[in-house]
């Protein structure tokens, strides 16, 4: 008989343990969709599984513990001086007696971070991508993680994830062979898939959902515009321009023409009595509003700074506060794009990247749409006009187009979240039952 209880005692201690969640990912780089993105998901995971334990394995473990209140390790540790030889002998030398010691090591460490962990999640954001390198959130630090996870039992999702550029062979490897480990995949548009697929690395049962950052809380989204304003605000989105997303080799050139287009379409709206809020979408985008902002002043007869509005955007909460007070968007940063339109804006996108296209193709809105590389001013002034005169329509069909994403996105997080209540429970029923019978 005791041996009986002693085994259903053990049982119960199982089923109610905490579970243990870790999300992945590039957090805490300033980079405000990944932001978004984190808390969309951390909102409902809370929501639906109030007593977890939830870790983030990120890029800035200090800024997103603070940021998100949640425990942060660091996806690679670093040392504040690196030797990095120039001799090739010695550089062969650093990487057999220094690198592979160490790399070793923080294997280790990945292994003792994934202890008692339930569930490694990789949420949105772009990340399947070898442009920024293999390395920290690339597909090698991806695939490490994932493969520890695997080691320590740990249930691998992948929830609503872009890629793109994969250009390497190595990079390529790398990401089917981390795909290959997930337990869940989904992907947030269907060109997302499309292109995994193309290089080997997604199945036909994987599924499609929109980005996580349609998901936003009401919490902290702001209620309403500020009102009483003398004249109409139209929000220009600016970014730092790189072409790393596009393998655009005259990214320069590119950048350049961008901004003078961009100067024409700011010197047409001030002429047609709109005032205009500058927005960025990342911290490393502050340089191009001061850039942005000389071009204007060197270009205008007379420059009122007073009706080019430029506040600091040093948060998610920051940057909806300041969409909410716009009456339509020009955009350059995708999730800029994509939050005007949970706030129910119209918005002209000028893509950088096919995810861009994508979007605003997904929500019916593909005639208010530019490519970067080819941005003229003259036809984004008509493109303006035609979406000021078809607001009205305009405005319908992004509240229905959103709410249909949100409806899928509740589904999705029920599939992920909510389906390992029912399982818990019965361990749990069935254990107590057992105890009564003996």
């Amino acid at each position: 008989m005791s041996k009986t209880l002693s085994r259903v005692t053990i049982r119960t201690e199982v089923a109610q343990r905490t579970r243990n969640f870790i999300f992945f990912g590039g957090f805490g780089l300033g980079n405000f969709g990944n932001e978004i993105t984190l808390q969309a998901i951390l909102y409902h995971l809370r929501h639906l599984l109030p007593d977890v334990e939830i870790r983030c394995i990120c890029t800035d473990a200090w800024v997103t513990a603070t940021t998100h209140n949640i425990i942060a390790v660091p996806i690679s540790r670093t040392a504040a001086k690196s030797w990095r030889p120039h001799n090739r002998l010695a550089r062969v030398f650093r990487s057999v007696f220094v690198g592979m010691p160490r790399e070793l090591y923080l294997w280790l460490e990945a292994l003792m971070t994934l202890k008692r962990t339930d569930f490694l999640i990789i949420p949105g954001t772009g990340l399947l991508t070898d442009a920024y390198g293999l390395r920290n959130w690339g597909p090698y630090g991806l695939f490490k993680w994932s493969l520890v996870a695997k080691i320590r039992g740990c249930k691998v999702l992948f929830v609503s994830v872009g890629a793109g550029p994969v250009d390497s062979r190595l990079g390529r490897w790398l990401v089917k062979s981390t795909l290959a480990l997930a337990d869940f995949r989904s992907y947030r548009d269907n060109e997302t898939k499309e292109y995994l697929s193309s290089i080997g690395a997604a199945a036909a049962s994987d599924r499609v959902y929109p980005d996580l950052a349609f998901s936003i809380a009401d919490e902290i989204t702001p209620k309403s515009a500020i009102q009483g304003r003398r004249r109409p605000v139209v929000g220009l989105g600016l970014m730092l321009y790189h072409g790393k997303l596009s393998s655009d080799k005259q990214r320069q050139s590119t950048y350049t023409a961008y901004l003078e287009e961009l100067m024409l379409f700011a010197k047409w709206l001030l002429e047609r009595d709109y005032d205009i809020r500058l927005l960025i979408g990342e911290l490393s985008d502050k340089p191009v509003i001061t850039e942005f902002k000389t071009l204007l002043k060197d270009r205008l007869e007379v420059f009122d700074e007073d009706r080019i509005m430029d506040d600091p955007v040093l948060s998610v909460e920051d940057l909806l506060a300041q969409l909410a007070e716009t009456d339509a968007v020009v955009a350059t940063r995708f999730h800029n794009v994509l939050l005007a339109l949970a706030l129910n804006k119209p918005v002209i996108s000028i893509s950088f990247h096919q995810k861009c296209t994508s979007l605003i193709q997904d929500m019916g809105l593909k005639e208010y749409c530019q490519d970067i590389r080819h941005l003229n001013a003259d036809k984004l002034i008509e493109q303006f006009c035609q979406m000021e005169k078809n607001a009205d329509t305009l405005k319908q069909m992004i509240r229905e187009k959103v709410a249909q994403y949100r409806e899928a996105l509740d589904e999705q997080y029920k599939l992920i979240f909510n389906d390992l209540l029912p399982a818990r429970e019965v361990l749990t029923r069935k254990s107590k039952e057992g105890i009564v019978r003996n």
